[in-house]
């Protein structure tokens, strides 16, 4: 009786074979869903964590994301023939020259400015009671409600809490010692630029680990650094074209609105509703008329339309273009730990961890619910050998 070795290789699969392969599958699909349960719980006990310790977490993070951008400043001076400790202090001070004349530009009109703001809300209440002949029915819907249901009107207890200069005394040594330590982290990096690559790219055991770890932070680098610029040369030509169009409608200090245009542009969506909220907060309180009063911020709305729907997006291209979903989750996400500069921080932060998640892979998220594997690299399918 001879046994055929082809009726044997021929025969169905081994099943210690496919039993191996089932329970492995089975154990990575533990993991991945170990890994999404612990992913979901950092996200959403960071915040706590970093709000509770801004005073380390938001320096550094902002010193980052300023090393990303100065970066190649410094690169550019350095090849000029300057020692790196002089790049990195010129590139750092020459964002701060450049910060300092958009604040001077801003706050100091706006401080002017601000005094008038009571009068400009009687102004706006004026306009309103005009409007109140058509709605007294309202009034008088709500008097019989509260007559009905029998409402009472009661004495209101108002505790007194801090003054705003208070508030400011006490908020003063903080903002200042978090600025400190931000640029100072921030030169620091900048000058440890050189170091850190040769790190990266001499300290890997594998030629194809450093390779990769060099085109990661190679592509982290130019992508924020490239869009933070390309931004910032948007918002320029943003608030020169709002500084003229006030200059015409014969606003005061023109240059103010400019560059709170220009500064509020940073933060995308809420930026933009903000400046409108502002004009139409100045118009209505300055304007005799209110359609009069509505024209500067009609006009800013827009510009805005023209730029966030055209310009920017033929400037950017599809490289920079990110789901809105994600730019809003991001902006409230840190806008709420961090307030006004967690917003300003929220899109390089965005725009890096998507440069990361290119590189090291997007995790199939909606795909893993219904089964599949969590990253569409499946280490399993393992090509059958003859």
């Amino acid at each position: 009786m001879s046994s055929n070795p082809d009726s044997d290789a021929d025969g169905p699969a081994p099943a210690p074979r496919r039993r191996t392969l089932a329970f492995a599958a089975e154990e990575l699909r533990l993991i991945s869903a170990l890994v999404v349960l612990m992913a979901v719980g950092l996200f959403l006990a960071l915040p706590f964590v970093l709000s509770i310790g801004s005073v380390v977490f938001l320096p550094l993070v902002t010193a980052i994301v300023l090393t990303i951008v100065l970066s190649p400043l410094a690169d550019r001076l350095a090849q000029f023939g300057l020692p790196n400790f002089l790049a990195s202090i010129l590139a750092l001070l020459a964002f701060l020259f450049i910060l300092s004349l958009a604040l001077t530009a801003v706050l100091r009109p706006a401080v002017a400015l601000f005094d008038d703001v009571p009068a400009m809300i009687d102004r706006i209440g004026e306009h309103f009671e005009h409007l109140q002949g058509g709605l007294v029915w309202v009034s008088r819907l709500n008097d019989q409600i509260s007559h009905i249901i029998g409402a009472e009107e009661g004495e209101q207890v108002v505790l007194a809490g801090p003054s705003m200069l208070e508030q400011l005394a006490f908020a003063t040594p903080t903002v200042v010692l978090e600025v400190l330590l931000t640029f100072l982290m921030a030169f620091f990096m900048i000058e440890a630029r050189v170091r850190v690559r040769r790190r990266l790219l001499l300290d890997r055991q594998h030629f194809g680990a450093s390779l990769k770890a060099a085109r990661v932070m190679r592509d982290v680098q130019d992508r924020v650094a490239a869009y933070i610029l390309t931004v910032a040369l948007i918002n320029f030509g943003i608030g020169l074209i709002v500084t003229l169009a006030a200059w015409a409608l014969g606003m005061p200090f023109p240059v103010m609105w400019g560059g709170l245009a220009a500064l509020l542009n940073f933060m995308p969506y809420v930026g933009p509703l903000a400046m409108i909220a502002l004009l139409t907060l100045f118009g209505l309180g300055t304007a005799d008329a209110p359609l009069v009063g509505l024209v500067p911020a009609a006009s800013y709305l827009g510009l805005h339309a023209i730029e966030s729907n055209f310009v920017t997006p033929a400037i950017l291209g599809a490289r920079f273009t990110m789901n809105p979903v994600l730019i809003l989750l991001a902006l409230s996400y840190f806008s709420w730990i961090w307030g006004v500069t967690g917003a300003l921080l929220s899109v390089p932060i965005l725009l890096t961890i998507t440069a990361l998640i290119d590189h090291l892979g997007k995790p199939n998220l909606i795909g893993f619910i219904f089964g599949e594997p969590l990253f569409h690299a499946n280490v399993l399918d393992l090509s059958d050998e003859g």
